[in-house]
């Protein structure tokens, strides 16, 4: 019974104390619900790899189980001393159904999954592994480092952040050039093989580059002064405007016409917040809604964003495309920036496997449709044996609103785990510490949520050896209290000294 208040469902259950009828039949329209989401499924299971079949049908059941109101009904099945059905992502059919056989439901052997939590647990980490390589401690998730300009010429940095636990170098494609890309993976595999240790390469498509262009007034200076309710225009490059208005240029073109009354527009990673109020084909007027930069001055190359707005915009661009042959040479991962659709990561399925090396991939969640479409895009990428998913928090946060990234990040990495697809956790992690040097008290418990992804990616900064080994200190000593989002009971030395005093 898809979409049914448990509430209701279960109201009488508390004067039946000797009986879990009620509760076996609440549980077994769940399991009905999940089996018949199974059979709609049965076209995109043929369509997935092979090794892919069990994970997405675990994603369907997965998927199925939480298009319901579930609160209620854990409360019973916790207080009966049962599963709640909670922190069982990896292997979802297979808890219903042995709670189901608590409860003296019958459920014939054929019907009964082999899905179970070690099983499932263990595909993640063979996965993860395969995907990032191999790391020295099983209990760490692995590290992703971004590189900066300077380690194309300082082998003896890559070798300090290999042997400091660096196990995959991220080089972002937006910056230099291919030859200081060659560089950097040349002294990446020199580090390899002087210290033993694995680090793969992980090469970033950029994706489009939607940046500021100061076109009227303020442009000499590089600079555009606004203020909070005031009027600017963000304008195409072939747009007629006055050089005395304050006109907002983007470099990518063809965006505007999709911008309707009411849209919001973000600058400057949401810094400057505007509202379309006239849309237009080459121009449109926007009110300035909110500064929350300390100097109200808007400069180019800033990022902008468009949370309300559908716009035809190719996740794969020509310079994407132009650096696929190079990754397929010189990277062992491909990450795919800026993604919305199935199609997207089709179309870039397509051209590796052209290109004769079906690099594995890693899927960039930072838009809002990425989001709404993760399971197509799970699917989608599961016609291959392996991939990845990354929640790259920062234009995230932009595009979602602050408020809801705690949210969101969660939600993804739940749906990943029921796809058995490794995450890795990206964005400003112990970022204050990696570049003053002192971390605050917030980012330290981000950093232990971080360690519910199979990776976790660290910026660019000055402190980048220390911050490596705090951020290992961090996950080890969390790590110890959990395994993803499910609590695990190590023995705590402050109930060993109570009881010992009693």
């Amino acid at each position: 019974m898809p979409h049914s208040d448990w509430a209701l469902e279960l109201r009488f259950l508390p004067i039946m104390k000797n009986s879990l009828a009620p509760l076996r039949a609440s549980v077994l329209d769940i399991y009905r619900s999940m089996k018949d989401a199974e059979r709609k499924a049965e076209k995109i299971a043929a369509e997935v790899h092979p090794d892919q079949k069990r994970s997405v049908l675990n994603l369907v059941h997965y998927l199925a189980l939480r298009r319901e109101n579930l609160r209620p009904l854990q409360d019973y099945l916790h207080d009966a001393g049962l599963s709640s059905l909670a922190s069982s992502e990896s292997h979802m059919l297979r808890q219903v159904q042995v709670v189901l056989q608590r409860l003296g439901a019958n459920i014939a052997e054929k019907e009964l999954s082999h899905d179970t939590a070690l099983s499932g647990g263990l595909l993640l980490k063979k996965r993860a592994s395969t995907l990032f390589g191999l790391k020295d401690n099983p209990d760490l998730p692995h590290l992703m480092v971004t590189f900066e300009s300077a380690l194309a010429e300082n082998y003896n940095g890559v070798k300090a952040l290999i042997k400091a636990g660096m196990n995959i170098a991220r080089i972002n494609c937006a910056h230099d050039n291919p030859a200081a890309w060659k560089s950097m993976i040349a002294n990446v595999r020199k580090a390899e093989k002087a210290t033993g240790k694995s680090c793969k390469i992980y090469l970033d498509l950029p994706g489009p580059k939607i940046r500021t262009v100061i076109m009227g007034k303020g442009r000499q200076k590089g600079r555009m002064k606004i203020e909070e309710q005031e009027q600017i225009f963000l304008a195409e490059a072939d747009a007629q405007y006055s050089k005395k208005d304050k006109v907002v240029g983007c470099t990518l073109a063809g965006v505007v016409k999709g911008l309707q009354v009411g849209n919001r527009v973000l600058f400057d990673d949401g810094l400057f917040e505007a509202i379309v109020e006239i849309p237009g084909e080459h121009i449109a007027v926007l009110r300035v809604s909110r500064i929350s930069a300390q100097k109200n001055r808007l400069k180019p190359e800033k990022g902008i964003n468009f949370p309300d707005s559908e716009l035809t915009v190719h996740s794969l661009t020509d310079f994407d495309k132009s650096v696929v042959p190079f990754a397929q040479k010189h990277a062992d991962i491909l990450g795919f920036s800026f993604i919305r659709t199935a199609a997207d990561v089709a179309e870039l399925q397509q051209l590796l496997q052209a290109g004769g090396k079906n690099l594995p991939l890693v899927l960039k969640i930072e838009t809002l449709e990425a989001v709404q479409n993760l399971p197509a895009l799970l699917s989608q990428g599961m016609k291959a044996p392996v991939f990845g998913v990354m929640i790259a928090r920062g234009d995230l946060a932009v595009e979602i609103g602050f408020e809801r990234l705690s949210e969101i990040q969660e939600e993804i990495l739940w749906l990943c785990e029921a796809a058995h697809v490794p995450v890795i956790w990206a964005t400003q992690v112990l970022e204050t510490l990696n570049k003053s040097g002192i971390a605050t008290r917030s980012e330290v418990t981000d950093a232990v949520q971080a360690g519910q992804a199979e990776c976790v990616m660290l910026n660019k900064g000055k402190y980048l050896l220390l911050t490596l080994a705090t951020l290992q200190n961090i996950l080890i000593r969390s790590g110890r209290h959990h395994s993803k989002k499910r609590y695990v009971f190590r023995p705590l030395r402050i109930a060993e000294r109570f009881l010992r005093g009693l």
